[in-house]
């Protein structure tokens, strides 16, 4: 389908009335007005600074308060207290560094924990080739003690890894609930 002559005509005037050259102020022109307009200023704006605008008092939440007034209640009542209150305290140091410090010291465990339990897997390793080695029933049942030892705290350190990978999957988790950002965490 064809457009009419004098569509294209209209096409290309308007687009030329667009394009026209913009006249632009040059610097120095800009310079001078911003020099006027501050000659007319008579006196420096009002500059807030954190000291002007003061402390906000915090407020307790309610869930320290007792719900129940039986004895097991109570019991967990006295205790509430002093842990809402250790909460509510906790809540104005958690800025950055906290998040980021309690998240790099649980990594460093894990590490920590990781590297001694490769250690640990070595060590067994040796002392099984060395019980395998051994024709001598009273040093092989030496070395076999000191197997067994180091199994059990392999065992250990394996348990502490998980604890540690939990631990580090709860602070996310405790992060993300209370809207820390991720940046803070790394």
């Amino acid at each position: 389908m064809r457009l009419p002559a004098c569509f294209s005509m209209i096409v290309l005037a308007a687009g030329v009335a667009v394009c026209r050259p913009v006249l632009a102020q040059s610097l120095g022109d800009v310079s001078r007005q911003e020099e006027e307009r501050r000659k007319d200023v008579k006196a420096p704006a009002k500059v807030y600074t954190n000291r002007d605008l003061g402390t906000v008092p915090v407020i307790p939440s309610d869930d320290t308060k007792p719900a129940r007034t039986d004895s097991a209640a109570s019991d967990k009542a006295t205790d509430a207290p002093k842990d809402g209150a250790k909460g509510s305290k906790d809540e104005s140091v958690k800025d950055q560094k906290y998040w980021s410090t309690r998240k790099k010291d649980l990594q460093a465990k894990l590490e920590r924990d990781k590297v001694l339990a490769d250690a640990m897997q070595s060590r067994i390793n040796g002392l099984t080739a060395d019980f395998a080695a051994r024709s001598d029933p009273a040093q092989r049942a030496v070395i076999d003690a000191d197997r067994k030892r180091a199994l059990s705290e392999l065992d250990g350190l394996q348990k502490s890894i998980k604890d540690d990978q939990k631990a580090l999957a709860d602070l996310d988790e405790e992060a993300r609930k209370a809207s820390v950002p991720a940046g803070w965490l790394r």
